[in-house]
């Protein structure tokens, strides 16, 4: 006697010329997806960074005004982050130097300019400080802006923010405290030969 098997129950048998183990490819849309929004969340978080860092150069001016006026203002003006030469060196401040000197960047603030002939060190140093304390603020503002970006969007669009924040406002604050340090070897020199 024959035993017909139910419909449910047959086995799928396997096409002639395919091994047991050969999985046929499946294209999930998940992966396509997560591309596309790591894509947009990196856009969106240098976008972000580039316009906030901008904009926080203005507020770090007018911060800077309001903080001038205070005691604390004079702690302020002695920040030393990265004191050694070395260090520096490595993570690029030397060519960051170069590239303010060379490109449209050198226009941005004609206070800081060493003159050739007698320069006023302390004015000079004076300058660099409000350079300094006014992109720290703006480093400030955009990394708390970032915080908030990396919980409501995303901590990669948070995170990428950081980077044009560091090129426009963390390298220039260190390259100003080495400015900073350069002019205070000096003043110690000619105070020592006028002594």
């Amino acid at each position: 006697m024959h035993l017909v098997q139910p419909a449910g129950l047959r086995q799928r048998q396997r096409p002639k010329g395919r091994p047991a183990t050969q999985i046929a490819p499946v294209h999930s849309p998940t992966v396509s997806y997560n591309f596309k929004m790591t894509y947009q969340l990196l856009t969106l978080g240098i976008k972000l960074g580039i316009t906030t860092s901008l904009i926080s150069w203005l507020i770090g001016m007018i911060v800077n005004d309001i903080l001038i006026k205070t005691e604390y203002y004079k702690k302020v003006a002695y920040l030393n982050f990265i004191e050694s030469k070395a260090l520096n060196k490595i993570i690029g401040i030397n060519q960051f130097k170069w590239i303010v000197n060379n490109t449209f960047f050198r226009h941005l603030n004609q206070q800081i300019k060493l003159e050739k002939r007698s320069p006023n060190l302390i004015q000079l140093r004076s300058e660099m400080t409000k350079a300094e304390v006014s992109h720290l603020i703006g480093f400030i503002f955009v990394a708390i802006i970032a915080i908030y970006i990396s919980i409501e969007r995303g901590f990669l669009a948070g995170f990428t923010m950081m980077f044009p924040n560091v090129i426009l406002n963390l390298y220039p604050t260190l390259l100003q405290q080495e400015n900073k340090r350069r002019i205070d070897e000096i003043l110690k020199v000619k105070n020592k030969n006028c002594s």
